[in-house]
């Protein structure tokens, strides 16, 4: 089967790896695209997943992305022309919605996080099967136009796809930061300030990292999630903070932190599944992934800075689910219609 798969986004690096691993090996042919946004190409580089860069991230600006939407369908149309692919796959690809739509090409969507109206707006519509986690019901998602019988769920989280409880690390992070033994690793992910549903400055993330810069116990690695916002961050940490050159390992990074806090949700969902104490910050309306965890304890709401707790992190089990073979499994099954 010819698989065509785009990449937007840098969590989805991680999400698709063990995913074209898995096809490969059973015999598939599988290519991708991928857009220039935040660390996507430098993951894919580091993963060593071959790729076809078609367009870039147009801002936050939402004539821009209207912009972006029409001129990076286009080119994916003009690419897909050229192949013969059974089934498409993405991870929230508007783009990739649009111009599998108009090959014919039946498209299978993953999404999370149900209250991303402009991309419901064209998923929800053109994509052939739409998977979300159980935890979110079915009503989140047909109330955005998609009909009832093309969605369907996957047990646990889309980061149970690719993480595991026996997975190695792929690298020594607390070595490699130079982050001493005995500190309490912090690491933090600002708020996704580029995306359509996060439109707002975020003060608590602000003031949660000041109390954690006037800890003498710590120490923060950020994360910036474009090179714009790295350069408003530089220079206005505290000292006890560090912004990582070049790209890390996600995973291994939050394996070894002591906790992670975040505005976002992919870097909180992995700690949750790996035992690491996840605390989110995010200012826009939770979705019902995020809210599952904070009913089951594994990811923590805060309201004020005093609600993180500084302190090595204690052994844990995490979370863990198996379920990377059934979205496969649907992969396979939309291209066999």
């Amino acid at each position: 089967m010819r698989i065509w798969i785009d990449i937007t986004n840098s969590p989805h690096v991680l999400f698709f790896e063990p995913i074209i691993d898995d096809l490969t090996r059973a015999g598939h042919e599988v290519e991708v695209t991928a857009r220039d946004f935040a660390q996507t190409l430098g993951l894919l580089k580091s993963k060593g997943i071959e790729h076809h860069l078609i367009g870039r991230h147009r801002g936050k600006s939402r004539f821009k992305k209207a912009w972006g939407l029409v001129s990076r369908s286009f080119a994916l149309l003009a690419f897909g022309a050229r192949r013969r692919f059974d089934v498409a796959f993405s991870h929230n690809s508007n783009d990739l919605a649009v111009a599998a739509w108009l090959l014919r090409v039946p498209h299978l969507v993953v999404h999370d996080y149900e209250h991303a109206d402009l991309s419901y707006a064209v998923n929800a519509r053109l994509a052939s099967r739409i998977l979300v986690p159980e935890s979110i019901p079915l009503s989140a998602i047909t109330a955005h136009g998609a009909r009832a019988e093309r969605v369907g769920h996957f047990a646990g989280l889309k980061e149970h796809v690719y993480l595991s409880p026996d997975m190695p690390l792929a690298e020594d992070s607390r070595a490699l930061l130079g982050i001493p033994a005995d500190a309490v690793l912090a690491v933090v992910r600002p708020p996704a300030t580029m995306s359509a549903y996060h439109l707002f400055g975020n003060r608590l993330f602000t003031d949660v990292v000041t109390r954690l810069g006037a800890d003498p116990r710590v120490r923060i690695v950020v994360l910036p999630r474009t090179p714009s916002q790295r350069a408003e961050l530089e220079g206005s940490l505290p000292a006890n903070a560090q912004i990582p050159e070049g790209v890390v390992d996600g995973p291994s990074l939050i394996r070894a932190a002591d906790l992670v806090v975040s505005a976002g949700g992919t870097m909180n969902r992995e700690a949750a599944t790996l035992g690491t104490p996840a605390y989110t910050v995010f200012a826009g309306e939770m979705g019902a992934v995020d809210e599952d965890l904070i009913e089951r304890g594994y990811l923590i709401r805060v309201e004020k800075p005093d609600d993180i707790e500084i302190r090595a992190k204690q052994p844990g089990a995490g979370y863990w689910i198996e379920n990377r073979a059934s979205v496969i499994s649907e992969l396979l099954r939309l291209g066999q219609r």
